[in-house]
């Protein structure tokens, strides 16, 4: 059985100081996971910045070029209102 994303998000909304969401997170994903999630928000938030290559992103933040180009094909893909979003709330 799948449980629902929903759930996931309710839960980490019901969480307002970092003490608990560390622990909530550090029960829910491994140690691999965690540092996945990280580095993909540091890629979004360097691309949306657009101060450096995706070459650059790699080398500097060792964060590997399928990665990035992930995200930076999901980003091609946002209308100017979802970047604008996006921005908003990793920016």
């Amino acid at each position: 059985m799948r449980a629902g994303w929903e759930l996931v998000v309710d839960k980490v909304l019901t969480h307002n100081n970092v003490v608990e969401l560390t622990t909530l997170f550090n029960l829910l994903l491994t140690e691999e996971e965690r540092s996945a999630v990280a580095g993909r928000l540091k890629v979004f938030q360097l691309l949306l910045a657009g101060d450096l290559s995706q070459r650059q992103i790699a080398a500097e933040f060792e964060i590997s070029i399928a990665t990035i180009t992930r995200c930076s094909n999901y980003l091609k893909h946002m209308t100017a209102e979802e970047k604008a979003k996006v921005k908003g709330l990793i920016l």
